[in-house]
């Protein structure tokens, strides 16, 4: 019982301690801060997100590639044939600038030194206007790849 006791006054000083260290630090570059709290590392953090975001754009990636394939199997008698090739290699061009930003990103900038943090979001800004440019074509895309496939599939009886 005496241990249980000790045991919360020296959490409770602890948490006081860190409390204090991120509030008088808490204006101070992130390596800094990271000395004392190991747990916080932006950018392992940023990296880790760059990864997700890489594995969800291949995805997309894949997707446009087997739409292009289909619209170009099916050619020119294809309702928005032209359409559907323009929008979809924007589509893939914009992803391949993305992932070349996210790369440059995750490999040259390191967001724990001061000098890097523009460019690096000036970079990661770029990139998501990429994103939202791309997903907004890929919105346009599947409407127009729907109605097809819908005009192709045979009524029900």
């Amino acid at each position: 019982m005496a241990d249980e006791g000790k045991d919360n006054g020296d959490n409770a000083q602890a948490q006081v301690n860190i409390d204090e260290i991120v509030t008088k630090l808490q204006d101070a570059p992130t390596d800094v801060v990271s000395e004392y709290i190991k747990g916080l590392d932006a950018n392992r953090y940023a990296t880790k997100k760059t990864v997700a975001q890489g594995m969800l754009d291949i995805a997309l990636l894949t997707s446009n590639a087997s739409q292009l394939k289909y619209v170009l199997q099916v050619g020119p008698k294809h309702e928005f044939y032209t359409l559907l090739v323009v929008l979809i290699s924007i589509s893939i061009v914009l992803q391949v600038l993305s992932a070349v930003v996210a790369v440059v990103l995750s490999t040259i900038y390191n967001i724990n030194h001061q000098p890097h943090q523009k460019s690096a979001n000036i970079l990661n800004n770029v990139s998501l206007v990429f994103k939202i440019i791309s997903i907004t074509v890929n919105v346009v895309i599947s409407i127009f790849y729907s109605m097809q496939i819908d005009l192709a599939m045979p009524k029900p009886l």
